[in-house]
């Protein structure tokens, strides 16, 4: 940037810091306050930076702040305003641009930025500037805690972050043009450090305990300071050149040599006799030029060979997000006194600070105390010293801290989160990647750390190393992780050193296992399958709802023997109303809208027998609903009340579907139909050949081939574990048709056709059987020429190998019975005549008219196609959506939909309606309830209007079916939808449900538990939860919380088998074999929840003493019909703990009817609905139902308490 183009101002403030006269810096009077007023002016910025670029051009750093801090650090304020100036402009330049910009201009001051930055770390590369930050932080570490200011302290962490910014700089190779052995700016500035004593001053506060702190400032700081070493070559420092490495240097000239000479060879054959001009022309027979001529080819025929029909075109450009990805890190050999410098470090930092220092970042990664992505340092650290101390003087005591399972399941959670994110986060998708590569590199270091552990004379270190192989290949996961990783390789955002590392840790993890089950004769590993179960018949659904039809004789003859019972009954004036409840209170559905249920009740008790149950079920909903005269009259006489249940019994009323008949009708919404999966767990026997078989698929042999290609570049040992993989696939599991491809092929002709071929032996003699192989398959089979054209899987293979139809004839039990002409006719005319039906499912239209043998929907579809029919099977896909990911649009438009139709009946239906991107109910629900625009999926149930019941409704039988039927379609609920393809949110709608339905059995459990003497335990199990519930309202986070006995009494409970049940009630996590001591909390719990589970641990001591005499009578409201319903409610408004979660307040419309046939009032009221979290005491009379075999139906209660509002 030009200077005179430099602000007016900025140019001013910058002259009034001082001047620079030879070696010494004169301050301006004014210094400090220009030093501020520069901080401002970083401050308002613009976003393509320009007063970073200004002081920049006008090296403000150079001539003016780097004097300033080495001449005037005793000037303690101006030392502290310097110090904010240079952190701030050292800022690194993707911290100031958020990411690389992809529009030129911006990309031009990115660049700009950049080179500034290139020159502000050349010049901090001197002693005397690091030697002053040193004095500086080391007498500020002097000061104690107690004499220490949190000025001190901002200090110690701005001179922190001012060596992490200059450290974090990219080198520029192409100006700085050093070689190895060279010392660069990098290792000018590392010189530097350690002259001052900084590297000390890190080591001291890596391993103190008062400097816990500043723990991830160190450990990004010493992964700066390593960044371009490589951990191998630095072990070996100083130790002289080792005879492996003295033959791989020998071998590589001699590589070099070989070429050299074919070559000069090659060249020396390319010198004809004739003169250049007479070289002649020459036609090329079977070679067709542009036209249908043969080629005229113009050169001596030395050069035929290199003819190509590309020659002189313009090579075609690949796009920008086609292209191979880069690779960012380079290693080099530093300088000698540098290399030696680093070493020692190493060395010390191992045996000092590694393990106190890793446990500490572990802890603030855990605990969520860092920033976003820290944990990459924490994983380069880990592979970067370990790999140390493996070639250095390998002490497995020096790496314990992260010599673990734990540590192993650490990196595996985050290898998959770096995997998951790359594959959904797509512009981002290049920076998940790398970061992926550190957790693999770290993965890789962890296995070879094992093994080296397998090798030690020690029995202690091999015994820990078998435990850790034990935990490690009998989890699933660790086993499936390479197979992901190789399905998905996408090299446009994975460079090459990924796939080389990918596959020499598959390399290494199959060695280990394969070692590991030689050793042993059998190895039991954990499998995890997913079980489909199709949905019940319609038949088990009736059956199981009770709604199977009743013949009218058997009806008559069941009335006789309840006519007996209920004479008696109707006489009987001890018949206890109080006790049948008619309706359930813990419903969604309103008291007022479950008359139809009870209507049900009563006709399921007469039906079972239960005439003293139906009468009474009959007179309290006569109670509850006096409305229409649906039950009956106030003043009915015995013999009305006979005909009337005689009427209930033989109607046919329509009957409610039960929750798993409402879950069917839901999930046909969704893609997977018919089979809902269940991932079940279980152990088998593991065979090494089977496991082996998992990389027999294309897309991992691409990648091995594809690394194959740069076999010049690569080292001895890539090129080993890329040859045994694929030895391993053609010879041990008998499929070398596998490598049956043409770019194999001609990767082979290069090798073979290779002047240094003889260093490469091994491929050779791999490239050599498998073309062996070929040419014998190539004699029997003519048609494998053709085959080399496609990449093949193990099918195919089977086909190429034992003839085109074995496999069909293998599976040929398993298919359909083969299509007559006939069928196939009928099969042709039922597709034509349905096929242009809108809104109807073909294939499901001709299956129901077809008269053959049964076929499946599959059959019929295949058999279409192989007809010519169709053109694929996806044409024959089911109306669904595969859209699982939400694009920031369709979540503003799902948000703008919400806000529209929020106060609508119907919220959910609007929305499906009018959204653009169609997609299930399920998705919409669940994406609502993250986005936080609902808190509940009940708040998105279609709201039900409250129709007038007429006075005078006949009591006939078609009149108390049609009123029924009514009922019931205003009450329908709309049923929560299950997210099949998410197994974490079925689990977590399975401990809801466990929390919400299952508090009877807890509170049975729990009181079975105080009777046998387990008061104390269940008191401090209570004391736990809410403790829990406490923790994780104050931390906004929540993790798994073990359950620890501190005492005899619930160690001993903790081995009983109920109080075990009592916690897997209460959704308590048992520990995991072989890898957890104590049963835990799950982290899934919310606070509610866990409070919840605690109430229903209440004893019944407790929850008499909090009975309140609350009664539900509203002063306002007169009328025998509101009386009578008080009294049915009394029931319900029994208080069953200390604090009671208010629920969202629901406002409805109470109908309140005065008499029998005066006009209707409609009063508004408002109805709050507490929902109780312990079960209800029940009464006395309330006691009595379970002795006469009612049927009660009890769940979470609630209390409804009334208010009238205000009239307008």
């Amino acid at each position: 940037m030009d200077l005179y183009m430099m602000n007016c101002e900025l140019l001013a403030t910058c002259s009034a810091l001082g001047y620079l006269e030879g070696d010494t810096y004169h301050k301006e009077p004014d210094c400090l306050e220009s030093v501020k007023d520069l901080i401002r002016f970083l401050r308002h910025e613009d976003e393509t930076r320009d007063v970073r670029q200004q002081l920049g051009a006008f090296q403000i750093m150079q001539n003016d702040l780097l004097p300033i801090l080495t001449q005037h650090h005793k000037d303690k304020p101006l030392f502290d305003a310097v110090i904010r100036l240079m952190v701030n402009l050292t800022q690194p330049a993707l911290l100031c641009f958020s990411s690389v910009p992809k529009e030129p201009s911006m990309r031009h001051h990115f660049i700009q930025v950049l080179t500034y930055l290139q020159a502000y770390k050349e010049a901090f590369a001197s002693e005397k500037a690091f030697g002053i930050l040193s004095e500086t932080l080391y007498e500020l570490l002097q000061l104690g805690w107690e004499e220490r200011q949190e000025e001190d302290n901002l200090l110690i962490e701005r001179i922190l972050l001012l060596v992490r910014n200059i450290l974090h700089v990219p080198a520029d190779f192409d100006q700085e043009k050093r070689i190895d052995d060279d010392a660069s700016v990098h290792d000018q500035l590392l010189w530097a450090i350690h002259l001052s004593g900084l590297d000390d001053l890190l080591l001291f506060l890596a391993s103190s305990p008062a400097e816990q702190q500043w723990s991830l400032h160190v450990l990004e700081i010493v992964s700066l300071m390593f960044r371009d070493q490589n951990p191998e070559q630095l072990a070996g420092v100083g130790q002289g050149r080792l005879a492996q490495e003295r033959s791989t240097d020998v071998a590589e000239l001699e590589v070099l040599r070989q070429r050299e000479m074919a070559e000069k060879k090659t060249r020396a054959l390319q010198r004809g006799n004739r003169h250049s001009r007479f070289g002649g022309s020459y036609i090329v027979q079977g070679l067709k030029s542009i036209g249908e001529r043969d080629l005229i080819f113009h050169k001596g025929l030395h050069n035929l060979r290199n003819y190509s029909s590309d020659l002189g075109k313009q090579p075609q450009r690949v796009p920008r997000r086609r292209r191979a990805a880069q690779e960012l890190s380079i290693q080099r050999r530093s300088a000698l006194n540098v290399r030696l410098f680093l070493r020692d470090f190493c060395s010390e930092f191992l045996e000092n600070c590694y393990n106190r220092l890793m446990g500490l970042v572990k802890d603030h990664l855990l605990r969520e105390k860092a920033q976003q992505h820290d944990e990459t340092y924490y994983m380069w650290a880990l592979a970067f010293f370990m790999a140390f101390n493996r070639a250095a003087s390998f002490r497995p005591g020096l790496v314990s801290e992260t010599l673990s399972v734990r540590t192993f399941h650490f990196i595996e959670q985050n290898l998959t989160n770096y995997y998951e994110m790359m594959l959904t986060d797509r512009k981002e998708a290049s920076s998940w990647a790398r970061r992926m590569h550190l957790a693999l590199k770290a993965y890789q270091e962890l296995l070879a750390t094992v093994n080296e552990m397998d090798m030690s004379p020690e029995e202690a270190v091999k015994e820990s190393s078998r435990i850790i192989k034990n935990n490690i290949f009998y989890m699933m996961e660790y086993r499936e992780l390479f197979l992901a990783l190789f399905r998905k390789f996408d090299e446009r955002c994975q460079p090459r050193s990924f796939l080389r590392d990918l596959v020499e840790t598959t390399h290494l993890f199959l060695k280990m296992l394969e070692r590991f089950c030689r050793n042993r004769g059998n190895l039991m590993v954990q499998n995890k399958r997913k079980k489909r179960k199709k949905k019940k018949k319609v038949l088990d659904q009736a059956v199981a709802s009770g709604n199977v039809p009743h013949s009218p004789e058997e009806l008559e003859t069941r009335w006789l023997i309840l006519a007996e019972q209920l004479q008696c009954c109707t006489q009987d004036p001890e018949l206890n109303v109080e006790s049948m409840v008619p309706f359930d209170a813990a419903s969604e559905v309103p008291v007022e809208e479950q008359r139809a249920e009870a209507m049900v009740r009563i006709q399921d008790c007469l039906l079972s027998g239960q005439a003293p149950q139906a009468l009474a079920l009959l007179r309290s909903a006569r109670e509850v609903w006096p409305e229409g005269d649906v039950f009956g009259s106030q003043n009915i006489s015995p013999e009305e009340e006979m005909q009337l249940l005689k009427q209930i019994l033989s109607a046919p009323l329509p009957r409610q579907q039960g929750p798993e008949e409402r879950g069917t009708e839901e999930e046909e919404e969704e893609e997977e139909e018919e089979e809902l999966q269940v991932v079940q767990v279980s152990e088998k026997e593991f065979n090494f050949l089977d496991y082996l078989k998992r990389f027999a698929c294309s897309t991992v042999v691409r990648a091995y081939v594809l690394l194959l290609r740069s076999y010049q570049q690569n080292s001895a040992h890539t090129n080993h574990c890329v040859v045994k993989m694929l030895h391993r696939l053609a010879h041990d599991l008998k499929m070398e048709a596998l490598l049956f491809q043409l770019s194999v092929f001609c990767l082979f002709n290069r090798l073979l056709s290779d002047p240094a071929a003889g260093a490469y032996k091994e491929l050779v003699t791999f490239a050599k059987y498998i073309l062996g192989k070929f040419f014998a398959l190539a004699a029997v089979n003519q048609k494998a020429f053709v085959e080399l054209l496609f990449w093949k899987n193990t099918a195919v293979v089977r086909e190429m190998t034992e003839g085109y139809g074995s496999l069909d004839d293998r599976s040929s039990s398993r298919r359909g019975p083969v299509w007559s002409p006939e069928e196939e006719a009928q099969l042709r005319e039922l597709y034509l005549a349905h096929k242009d039906v809108e809104g109807q499912d073909v294939v499901e239209a001709i299956l129901a008219h077809l008269n053959t043998v049964p076929r499946t929907r599959k059959q019929v579809i295949h058999h279409l196609v192989r007809l010519g029919l169709a053109d694929s099977v996806k044409d024959f896909q089911r109306k669904g959506t595969n859209i699982v990911l939400w694009t920031e649009d369709q979540e503003l438009e799902l948000q703008r939909l919400f806000e529209e139709f929020q106060d609508s009946d119907d919220v959910l239906g609007h929305i499906m309606k009018n959204i653009t991107a169609k997609r299930s109910r399920a998705r919409i629900v669940d994406k609502l309830l993250a986005l936080g625009l609902v808190a509940e999926r009940r708040e998105l149930y279609k709201k039900r209007r409250k129709k007038l019941v007429p006075s005078n409704v006949p009591k006939d039988e078609g009149s108390l079916q049609d009123f029924c039927q009514e009922d019931l379609q205003d009450e329908e609920p709309l049923p929560e939808e299950e997210n099949e393809e998410d197994e974490e949110k079925e689990e977590s709608l399975d401990a809801e449900q466990d929390q919400g339905g299952s508090f009877l059995s807890t509170e049975n459990l729990g009181q079975g538990l105080h009777q046998e003497g387990f008061s104390a335990p269940l008191l401090w199990l209570h004391n736990c939860l809410i403790r829990a519930a406490d923790d994780r309202e104050e931390d906004g986070c929540s993790q798994a919380a073990p359950l620890v006995p501190l005492t005899e009494e619930n160690e001993e409970a903790m081995e009983n088998e109920q109080f075990q049940q009592l916690l897997r009630k209460l959704g308590i996590r048992p520990p995991v074999s072989g890898q957890e001591t104590f049963w835990r909390i799950p982290a899934k719990l919310s606070p509610t929840q866990l409070r919840r589970a605690a109430s229903a641990l209440g004893q019944p001591e407790k929850e008499e003493k909090l009975q309140p005499e609350v009664e539900p009578r509203d002063p306002g409201e007169q009328g025998s019909s509101e009386e009578h319903r008080a009294e049915a409610l009394r029931v319900l408004l029994l208080a069953r703990k200390k604090k009671v979660d208010l629920a969202p307040s629901e406002v409805t419309s109470e109908e309140g009817t005065l008499g029998g046939k005066e006009k209707l009032k409609i009063a508004t009221k408002k109805r709050h609905l507490l929902d109780s979290d312990e079960e209800q005491e029940e009464d006395e009379g309330r006691s009595k139902a379970p002795e006469m075999g009612a049927p009660i139906i009890q769940k979470k209660k609630r209390f409804l308490i009334e208010d009238e509002d205000e009239s307008d």
